[in-house]
């Protein structure tokens, strides 16, 4: 290798090792981070904007998946509310259904649809111009899970365009359709759920949809004050929300349903009939059609499906836990993980009336969570809370990543999508990849999405930049990779080739909501960067 061949290898190697840097620090979006450090190359703040450039990317973090320099500009133009309700007005993206009508069991075909399904909603998440929709989306499947790990991955693209399709609209038809949906009957086997009869012997009420409908999505196992707090009886003790029995007569209430029978000739990898919503069934013992009674609300006999799952969903709706819970996933999963019981019940307000009298509005639930005082307390850096923000989960990570450096598609390094500790849509259980009262180790601060941060994911933080670093192969195989996802490597290479100042404001712009901090300058420097 000549002299100058070897140069430009310590340099790349170098440009990469600085982004190793960046990766291990750009964990956490809240708290603790060092304050700004004046510079000469230091993005400047022009007096012109309302909106500093600091705010602008620490808004873009709550608000989409992650800053880039157009969204920030666009942020700082229009002002936080203006872009919200831009964002409201753009029509919802979808996920493309194409490559998941075949059904074929044919292995290359089932090979074709995980890389579909992989870079699908990873897509929408780098490049959607409706991030706030994308972004909200994201949050709900947080906490309203269906995974792979159980539903065939042909009906997972109708779960995410569900999703995306309800993110900004209303919680009460968002908790109808989920209650329909194809993927959400075969995951918490509703589906199945069939009373005891003559005629079906062999039939069993099952209760995993109707249990979690209640726990999950939408009140909680404990009865809670306005606020999110846990309401407590006079001797101190908490109150459950709901018992065992309302759990069973629940699970009679939805009995019934069934996938879509038609065509009958489907092919067996599509029995969910995963594109359409169940329907009720039409044979009578299947149906439960007696009365019953939850949680102190009467279902009269002989309703129909229908018009018992609409009554469900009303009965939810209306019921005191679902504005703070509601209130209080959102906050943590788009904002910070402990947010103040005033900070829950001011949302928590805007969930049960918008002001128009109409509970779980969405669009004002999503405003309500970003332009509170305490979502925003944090947008000068010298006005950070020790409670402000929450750490970025693995997904998100890898996500932010890749749109700070401007690529608009997923690389075809599956590392990218697939990364660490948290495969998109796939948790191992309906409790999804972490509690929401899971807290910091040694510490009373909730911080649920750290219980994916371990050793393992560090280390595939690190590898997944160190990756990239120079050979005669690999480098050659990294920059056609990400070039051909429209990342913007020249302007990473020019940052480089200015220098230790310029690339480390390179990065403080994009990563780091342009506060350059001390010891991010001496990691560049210690990256073998050459000051100009």
């Amino acid at each position: 290798m000549t002299g100058q061949c070897r140069r430009q290898g310590l340099r790349a190697w170098a440009t990469w090792a600085g982004l190793i840097f960046l990766a291990f620090l750009a964990g956490c979006d809240g708290s603790r981070r060092a304050d700004p450090v004046a510079s000469s190359g230091q993005v400047a703040v022009p007096t012109t904007h309302a909106v500093s450039f600091y705010a602008a990317s620490r808004f873009a973090e709550q608000a989409s998946f992650g800053p880039t320099p157009t969204l920030v500009a666009e942020i700082r133009s229009k002002g936080f509310e203006r872009w919200i309700d831009d964002q409201f007005a753009l029509p919802a993206s979808q996920t493309d259904t194409t490559a998941f009508q075949g059904f074929s069991e044919d292995q290359t075909v089932r090979d074709a649809e995980w890389r579909a399904f992989s870079r699908g909603f990873t897509g929408l998440a780098l490049s959607a111009p409706d991030q706030l929709r994308v972004r909200a989306s994201w949050a709900l499947s947080q906490w309203v899970v269906v995974s792979f790990r159980k539903v065939d991955v042909s009906g997972m693209p109708y779960w995410t365009n569900l999703l995306l399709r309800h993110a900004t609209v209303n919680y009460g038809p968002l908790l109808y359709e989920l209650s329909v949906s194809p993927a959400m009957g075969n995951y918490l086997d509703n589906a199945q759920n069939r009373p005891k009869s003559a005629e079906c012997p062999h039939c069993a009420p099952n209760e995993n949809f109707a249990r979690e409908l209640m726990q999950l999505f939408s009140l909680g196992v404990y009865k809670l004050n306005p606020d999110g707090t846990i309401a407590r009886d006079a001797n101190g003790a908490f109150i459950e929300t709901y018992s065992q029995r309302d759990v069973e007569e629940f699970a009679r209430v939805l009995t019934g349903w069934n996938y879509d029978p038609n065509p009958s000739n489907r092919p067996p990898r599509n029995f969910g009939n995963w594109s359409k919503p169940m329907v009720p069934t039409t044979w009578p013992p299947e149906r439960d059609s007696g009365a019953k009674t939850v949680m102190g609300t009467p279902f009269p006999a002989g309703q129909s499906q229908v018009q018992d799952l609409n009554l469900a969903v009303s009965m939810l709706m209306s019921h005191p836990n679902t504005a703070p819970f509601v209130a209080h996933r959102f906050i943590q999963n788009m904002v910070k993980s402990n947010p103040s019981p005033a900070y829950v019940g001011r949302v928590a307000s805007a969930f049960r009336n918008n002001g128009q009298g109409v509970a779980g509005d969405m669009k004002a639930v999503l405003k309500a969570v970003l332009l509170d005082p305490e979502a925003r307390s944090g947008d000068s850096p010298t006005s950070a809370r020790r409670d402000d923000g929450r750490f970025r989960e693995p997904y998100f990570h890898a996500v932010g990543a890749m749109r700070g450096l401007g690529c608009t598609q997923p690389p075809s390094n599956n590392t990218w999508v697939w990364h660490g500790n948290q495969q998109a849509f796939g948790a191992d259980s309906v409790f999804g990849w972490y509690a929401p009262t899971d807290r910091a180790p040694g510490s009373n601060l909730l911080a649920p999405e750290q219980k994916t941060l371990n050793s393992q994911e560090l280390s595939t933080r690190m590898t997944t930049i160190s990756g990239m670093r120079w050979d005669s192969v690999t480098q050659t195989q990294t920059m056609s990779m990400l070039q051909g996802a429209g990342c913007g490597v020249d302007a990473l290479r020019l940052a480089f080739e200015g220098g230790s100042r310029v690339f480390a404001d390179f990065l403080s712009e994009r990563f780091f909501r342009g506060a350059r901090s001390v010891p991010m300058l001496a990691g560049v420097h210690s990256s073998g960067v050459s000051s100009p």
